[in-house]
């Protein structure tokens, strides 16, 4: 319980997103994602979960989603994940490394996620998934990387 304290209250912490000049500040280019669970599975007894999607993301068009969800730290209720994404948009093509956390709450899972792109952006997103309803939904904010 204390392990899952500590990493709810770090979380918290990380994600109480404030727009002063220390802080991360998001810009104002902002979108959806929504996504199909096209398939989920374990290799290893369920100790890790592989999940890919397909869907829509905003500006960048069609997308496909790989994820590797796992428990390292052993708290049962919350986790981390990595993953790739590519999409394409007419002839664009673009991809990103997928990389942070995730909160079971209820029937649902929270996901916080920070992703590099090809394009040199940075994108930060809060998401639903909903493995039942095979769903993953975010709202997504780009992250203002200049000085």
């Amino acid at each position: 319980m204390k392990q899952f304290s500590l990493a709810l209250t770090v979380l918290i912490s990380l994600f109480h997103l404030s727009t002063t000049a220390q802080d991360m500040t998001l810009t104002d280019t902002t979108f959806e994602g929504n996504f199909q669970i096209d398939s989920t599975f374990t290799r290893d007894g369920g100790k890790t979960f592989e999940v890919s999607a397909s869907g829509e993301a905003g500006p960048y068009g069609r997308a496909y989603l790989s994820y590797v969800f796992t428990d390292k730290q052993s708290l049962g209720v919350a986790g981390e994940f990595t993953g790739f994404a590519w999409t394409q948009n007419g002839e664009e093509v673009v991809t990103a490394t997928l990389q942070g956390a995730y909160i079971k709450q209820g029937k649902v899972f929270k996901i916080y996620t920070f992703d590099p792109t090809s394009t040199g952006k940075l994108n930060f997103a809060t998401g639903i998934v909903d493995f039942v309803g095979k769903t993953i939904n975010f709202k997504v904010a780009e992250v203002d990387t200049s000085l």
